[in-house]
């Protein structure tokens, strides 16, 4: 993973979300509204996106569309590997011109092996830069979804940024109790409420997701986009209730918590832990507190590719408090707290 995104690298963002949860909608939005950028837009299959230009390549792999706008459209029947290496070809070349790339994955689509791609592959590794993990939710299916399809779960585990669509459907008793769903899912991610789409691309594009940043949000809260009032965003506070239901879902938050920490025992915590179960982490990232080091250790990773780098320094001691978030399949978490905290210097 990289500290930040070079001006030459190509920024990615992975647009997820469950069948009908409205991204063509979403990138409609963005087409209809961006016009200062190129934007190439991979898909596996052509939904109702408005294409009105001609083809300018066809073979069994790959199908690229222009738009009027300078946009592009492009439908992978192949692997993803080989699309993007094409693609960079015919960029490097000059026959193609764009700005962005997003891939808009399949309804029923694990994010898991689309991320993984931008950090085995050398070639993608060094053109290309993955920015973020957009995840849409319907608010009117979502349950039922994560009650009987799995995948919606790691679609939501996985997300830096999550665009909840379609609450103009539902009550808001309904709604509160969707949004705390998310959030025990992933209480990383920060979740927008939209409505047909309309949010501005600023809250879900060039987000840096995936930077070794001191930042580690945990999220209190959600946005509501007005359309009404310029697409501004409303913070609105949890809507916390009791719950008449129980879940069983099997990807939650979990938040490890220590003091000051022994570098060389954080450093084979870390290893065992991602060893044992880096299959099953989904996210993680920590902002750690190393003892007689001024600067913030940033630990950052996905499933078993991560990433280690130090930070801004600590302001004053008071600040010197070690976080570590892991987005995850079920974990022994008192196990693996107390491990955490027996990294603790004396």
């Amino acid at each position: 993973m990289t500290k930040s995104i070079p001006s030459s690298l190509l920024p990615v963002t992975l647009l997820t979300g469950f069948l009908g949860s409205g991204k063509t909608t979403l990138i409609n939005y963005l087409l209809t509204h961006n016009h200062n950028e190129k934007v190439i837009i991979i898909e596996n299959e052509f939904g109702p996106v408005n294409i009105d230009s001609n083809l300018l390549n066809v073979n069994s792999e790959i199908q690229i569309v222009e738009m009027t706008n300078g946009c592009i459209c492009c439908t992978v029947q192949g692997e993803l590997t080989e699309a993007l290496h094409k693609l960079h070809e015919k960029r490097s070349a000059g026959e193609l011109q764009f700005d962005r790339l997003i891939i808009e994955t399949t309804g029923l689509a694990d994010p898991a092996p689309i991320i993984q791609t931008f950090f085995i592959d050398d070639l993608i590794r060094e053109t290309i830069q993955l920015d973020a993990i957009i995840t849409l939710v319907d608010a009117q299916h979502i349950l039922k979804h994560l009650n009987e399809h799995r995948v919606a779960l790691s679609q939501i585990g996985f997300a830096d940024r999550i665009i909840l669509t379609k609450t103009d459907c539902i009550n808001n008793e309904k709604k509160a109790e969707v949004i705390n769903r998310i959030h025990k899912i992933n209480h990383k991610a920060i979740i927008f409420e939209a409505v047909k789409g309309q949010i501005p691309k600023s809250q879900w594009l060039d987000i840096h997701a995936f930077d070794l940043s001191d930042e580690l949000t945990i999220n209190k809260g959600f946005f509501v986009i007005n359309p009404t009032q310029k697409l501004e965003a409303d913070f609105k506070p949890l809507p916390l209730q009791k719950q008449v239901t129980s879940w069983d879902d099997n990807v939650c938050s979990y938040l490890f918590e220590a003091g000051e920490l022994d570098l060389k025992k954080i450093g084979a915590f870390m290893e065992s832990l991602v060893e044992q179960y880096g299959n099953d982490m989904l996210r993680y990232k920590g902002v750690l507190a190393i003892k007689d080091n001024d600067q913030r250790l940033i630990v950052q990773g996905v499933h078993k590719v991560v990433g280690f780098d130090y930070g801004s320094p600590w302001q004053n001691s008071s600040e010197r408090i070690s976080r570590l978030i892991i987005i995850s399949r079920t974990l022994p978490f008192n196990e693996l707290n107390e491990a955490f905290l027996k990294t603790v210097t004396d």
